[in-house]
């Protein structure tokens, strides 16, 4: 092989290019349910077969979540067996055919437009399906950035995916409300109990065609990824770590240049034997922070606001509800630049604190508009922007960089497959009992008294995790990835 004598800055950013652009797709096809659920509720409440209650629509508008959870599971079995890039390969295909499936869910089966229990089943099992590519590339992609990225820009270049993932949610939040234009959501009330659609003629289109085009717009970018993963090569560490040393060192040389290549090459090879490691190898603190940090970042809730922004903004009586989403979807990219342009600079536990604590100012403060009757609607919709923000610049994108990092070689496919299936398991909790305690009624406050309870419920918890990360986090700015496997041995001493 011909090393290379100087690294190339460009190939490394291409490389990683083109893993970001799979934080995209995670984001796109997590955020898209967020202009579609409405004609989808409508479209499965004209079903005869069944009633499409809210504990449904719940469900299925979580569903994906479902899929994320069995992807991260098995993405440490499919990163150490299959490695890196045949893993990022499958989550691609998988997003391209859920975009399709969920579309057209009638294919082969089903008449066109006949909402029925068994379309329903179908529709879900298409949005699983992207949902565990979902959770593969969740997984992946900061892990295969961190293992290709040099120590000193390792957090920067992690960081990048989450901004990709707070584009693709700006990006079809964009797209759904080009889709939409002129057309009307449905409007859903519960009428003697059951939900009903009050303008049924005003929204048709919306109810039969404009959630398919929603989903099926994320084919384009799915297909793009998929071809651009082919000509991105398997990361040295899984190749070290499976013998190919060559081919190791020839990545290497491309991005550091030859003579840093061999020192990097010589220090995985001192720390890694994935063959023989146990999952508890350095103790079980280790593995704890990684799963705290994933059920932190889903527990403060952003989730449910990203993913039912449209519906909320509605509820706070803020005109075009479409317009309130994308400008927040804007200012969730300001500021996780911010943490893009600081993580190396400030370091991932004082950006994981402040974050907490604008999260729990935000989200309190949404709890204390809907308490005190009167107050301008733009209190809590400067509380949402708050809260949002504060969550990007924090949460969102250190907590994937500290998974990415914060574990030893020998054990990092496994440990992050299990951070990362929690991570989504909270994902699917919080999502699924959003609405069920949004609506939540008492006494004189009516449905306001759920608006409170859960922002409330929400603020708390940032409080709690602003307290996690004081006291256990490990600082891992500057570290390189061998460095962690002689802290937590050290720890464990």
């Amino acid at each position: 092989m011909n090393y290379t004598e100087k690294g190339s800055r460009a190939y490394l950013f291409s490389i990683v290019l083109v893993a970001v652009l799979g934080g995209l797709l995670f984001g796109y096809d997590t955020a898209v349910i967020s202009g579609a659920e409405k004609g989808l509720q409508a479209f499965f409440i004209g079903a005869d077969d069944f009633l499409y209650t809210d504990t449904w629509h719940g469900i299925t508008s979580s569903s994906a979540l479902l899929g994320c959870i069995i992807g991260s599971a098995l993405s440490g079995f499919f990163a150490s067996r299959f490695g890196r890039k045949v893993s990022l390969l499958a989550a691609g295909v998988m997003f391209f055919l859920s975009a399709l499936g969920s579309y057209y869910p009638e294919f082969l089966f089903f008449p066109h437009g006949d909402p029925s229990y068994s379309l329903l089943l179908a529709f879900n099992f298409y949005r699983v399906l992207g949902g565990v590519g979902v959770g593969l590339a969740s997984a992946i992609c900061p892990m295969y950035i961190a293992e290709i990225a040099p120590s000193n820009i390792r957090g920067t270049l992690v960081s990048w995916n989450q901004f990709a993932i707070i584009f693709g949610q700006l990006v079809v939040y964009f797209v759904n409300f080009l889709i939409l234009g002129d057309h009307l959501n449905p409007i859903v009330e519960i009428v003697d109990g059951v939900n009903r659609i009050m303008n049924p003629d005003e929204a048709a289109w919306s109810i039969e065609t404009g959630w398919r085009l929603m989903f099926v717009s994320e084919a384009v970018p799915a297909g793009l990824f998929t071809l651009l993963v082919f000509f991105v090569p398997e990361t040295p560490r899984y190749l070290a770590m499976t013998g190919r040393d060559e081919k190791a060192l020839f990545v290497l040389s491309r991005i550091n240049g030859l003579t840093q290549a061999k020192a990097i090459l010589k220090d995985i090879k001192d720390t890694a034997n994935e063959k023989t490691e146990k999952l508890f190898t350095y103790g079980w603190m280790v593995i704890f922070i990684g799963i705290m940090l994933s059920v932190f970042q889903q527990a403060v809730g952003i989730n449910a606001v990203l993913y039912f922004a449209p519906r909320i903004f509605e509820s706070m009586g803020m005109g075009n509800p479409m317009v309130q989403t994308v400008f927040m979807g804007i200012v969730n990219i300001l500021f996780t630049l911010l943490a893009v342009f600081t993580v190396e600079k400030w370091g991932r536990k004082p950006l994981l604190i402040y974050g907490s604590i604008g999260m729990a100012i935000g989200a309190f403060g949404v709890a204390f508009s809907n308490a005190v009757s009167g107050l301008s609607p733009m209190i809590p919709v400067i509380s949402i922007m708050i809260y949002s923000a504060s969550f990007m610049f924090s949460w969102g994108p250190i907590c994937w960089v500290l998974i990415a990092e914060i574990f030893p070689n020998t054990i990092r496919g496994a440990a992050v497959a299990i951070a990362v299936a929690f991570q989504w398991i909270f994902n699917f909790i919080v999502s699924s009992t959003f609405l069920p305690m949004y609506n939540m009624s008492a006494g004189d406050m009516g449905d306001k008294f759920g608006h409170m309870f859960v922002y409330g419920l929400y603020g708390a918890i940032c409080v709690i995790a602003a307290i996690f990360v004081w006291r256990l986090v490990p600082e891992t700015k500057g570290k390189t990835l061998e460095d962690m496997t002689r802290l937590w041995k050290t720890r464990r001493k």
